[in-house]
């Protein structure tokens, strides 16, 4: 069974792919906002990929368990880290962390997708939303640069 979130996923893992391969050493370090950089970014989406790719494996075990999570917290705490990362490991982090996710996102049965989004785990589902997202910032800062 197709999921409906299987295609729109594949779009953003797509035009990820797409713009990576665009990207070299000068644009990777264009700003995106707030201390950001292109490769910060694709860190950042790899991060939240991975992490979404662990829970997705717990909740398949039975294992998951439901904590608050402060997004902006980690989200700062982590910059210096991605921000640290060579520009290439975190653009081929985010490539190879959006291809798991989403290979493992195509193998989930019906329930378990039923019983994530009534918890409104849409996001874990839909990984299409937060790259979009982001890819937007990036293509937005690669033009005005």
């Amino acid at each position: 069974m197709e999921h409906p979130f299987v295609d729109e996923n594949a779009q953003e893992r797509t035009r990820l792919r797409a713009l990576v391969g665009r990207l070299n050493d000068q644009t990777f370090s264009v700003k995106v906002g707030g201390g950001w950089t292109v490769a910060a970014t694709l860190a950042h989406m790899a991060f939240w990929d991975r992490l979404a790719l662990v829970r997705i494996r717990r909740w398949k075990e039975g294992t998951v368990s439901s904590s608050a999570l402060d997004l902006d917290l980690i989200n700062d705490a982590l910059l210096p880290v991605f921000l640290a990362m060579p520009p290439r490991t975190a653009a081929n982090l985010a490539i190879d962390s959006a291809e798991a996710i989403d290979r493992e996102l195509q193998q989930l049965s019906a329930q378990l997708v039923n019983d994530i989004q009534a918890s409104g785990g849409r996001s874990r589902l839909y990984r299409s939303e937060h790259r979009r997202k982001h890819l937007d910032q990036i293509e937005a800062a690669l033009k005005t640069r």
